[in-house]
């Protein structure tokens, strides 16, 4: 009887491992690299200005794309951080045109682009818990919907390059305003040959009750993805929007610049969450910014998992009375990876508040470095804040480390700040194999514990996406 439970045992064990191993072949499958249009590697005027003529843009967009060039040519590559002097633009492709244009048809989308969203899901989310979708190949979105109840409250959601035609005026006051080009090397280079990404505008009183999402995916070995997300949600009105990215492996490096900028209303509410699952060739230099009205409310979930090297650190200005932010994160990084991850946030205004919890772990000589900031500024009486950051090693040769800074300039306000590095509990592996779990399911569960906060933030389909992927990362690193 013994040997027969063993077996069973032993046999869902297997179904299990096979199960996640067909997971990350959901992320990891490649195609061919068949395209419309593409520019050569590299960046010059000349590239820009190639871009710019073929989205048939207005003329103050190529203005802005060249000032930005200019200015990627002045400033220096960041001298803190990891390390990503192997990150060569001469050779990335910075405009790839998918062989397909913008769809509102699923079934009208080419066969080999509609396969590769199929595989990752995005059709059959949509039909079950998502209100609109969007679909970005390489370095232009092949397809967009919304359910036509929110367009008759007056929601839009659209592609950037639409939106740019149809909303020129509401683009123009508000693209790269919240992050200028002159922020750092990497936003110059999005200011300049941005492409593709999400245009969402939410009425004055409007709720969105069911998510928004938009998929990133990028197929192109040795090419960029730009996309620009902009998000404005007005006085009173509420939205969750998810942003999903995932890339194939290739032995050559890729770069991902996007930027996205949201504007919070008075009173409104906007949750942002993020699985990003890059592939570890990946170079991911996004920046994330958000600016909150009096009582508003900005919510960050994120989950990081991919990429040879990030640095992301989405930043919150509470610019109204009684804003308040909420940033939930956890990262993952693994062998070979250097994941640079945190938030920013700046209070600006009086009683405004914050809580930031971050959890990161590493295995495998992986490297996770919190690097955040809190910045509570004269104006900011009776602020407050709370930081918390959690590291969890697998391992004898992993890294994790903690680097914040808290900046106060008015006395009157409550700031708290904790930080834990450690590794998982023997003693709790024990009590939980005396209930008879094995070691590596002990272990297991210790970890899926560990991050529990980020996987109740999310709505369930993204929740258990992030726990297979966690499983995936665990997959014989727990021993």
């Amino acid at each position: 009887r013994r040997r027969m439970a063993e077996e069973t045992r032993l046999a869902r064990e297997r179904e299990t491992i096979n199960a996640f191993s067909d997971f990350g072949n959901v992320y990891n499958f490649k195609k061919d690299f068949n395209y419309a249009y593409k520019t050569e590697a590299g960046l010059t005027e000349d590239i820009v200005r190639e871009i710019s003529g073929q989205k048939d843009e207005p003329a103050w967009m190529l203005e802005e794309r060249l000032k930005s060039l200019e200015l990627f040519y002045t400033i220096d590559y960041p001298d803190w951080g990891p390390d990503i002097s192997e990150l060569q633009m001469d050779n990335i492709i910075t405009y790839v045109r998918p062989d397909a244009g913008l769809k509102a048809d699923w079934s009208e989308v080419p066969e080999d682009i509609k396969d590769t969203f199929d595989r990752l899901g995005i059709p059959e989310a949509e039909k079950t818990s998502l209100a609109g979708v969007g679909a970005q190949y390489d370095s232009e979105v092949v397809y967009h919907s919304i359910q036509e109840e929110l367009v008759k409250q007056g929601v839009v959601y659209t592609d950037f390059d639409t939106a740019l035609k149809e909303h020129e005026d509401i683009v123009r006051k508000h693209f790269m305003k919240l992050i200028p080009p002159t922020d750092h090397k990497f936003a110059a280079l999005h200011g300049a040959v941005w492409s593709g990404g999400s245009f969402v505008y939410v009425p004055a009183g409007v709720d969105v009750k069911i998510p928004l999402q938009s998929y990133f995916r990028l197929n192109a070995p040795g090419a960029g993805q730009f996309e620009h997300t902009l998000i404005i949600v007005e006085k009173g009105a509420k939205v969750h929007f998810i942003e999903g990215c995932s890339a194939p492996k290739y032995n050559v490096a890729n770069l991902h610049a996007g930027a996205v900028e949201l504007f919070v209303g008075d009173e409104a509410t906007l949750t942002y969450s993020t699985i990003e699952n890059w592939s570890k060739n990946m170079y991911n230099m996004n920046t994330k910014r958000s600016v909150v009205g009096k009582n508003g409310t900005m919510n960050w979930v994120t989950g990081s998992f991919g990429s040879h090297t990030s640095c992301l650190y989405p930043m919150t200005i509470l610019q109204g009375e009684g804003a308040h932010c909420e940033f939930t994160g956890v990262t993952f990084a693994g062998k070979g990876q250097f994941l640079d991850t945190g938030s920013k946030v700046v209070h600006n205004a009086p009683h405004t508040t914050s809580n930031i919890d971050s959890k990161s772990l590493s295995k495998s000589g992986g490297v996770c470095i919190y690097r955040g900031a809190v910045i509570i500024n004269e104006k900011a009486e009776g602020a407050k804040s709370n930081v918390s950051c959690e590291s969890l090693m697998l391992d004898e040769i992993s890294q994790s480390d903690t680097i914040p800074a808290i900046i106060v300039k008015n006395d009157n306000i409550d700031l708290g700040h904790e930080a834990k590095i450690g590794r998982i509990s023997d003693e709790a592996v024990y009590y939980l194999m005396s209930r008879g779990l094995s070691e590596e399911e002990a272990r297991a569960m210790l970890v899926r514990g560990f991050v529990e906060p980020v996987s109740k933030a999310l709505p369930l389909e993204y929740a258990v996406e992030m726990n297979n992927l966690i499983n995936l990362e665990l997959k014989g690193s727990l021993k």
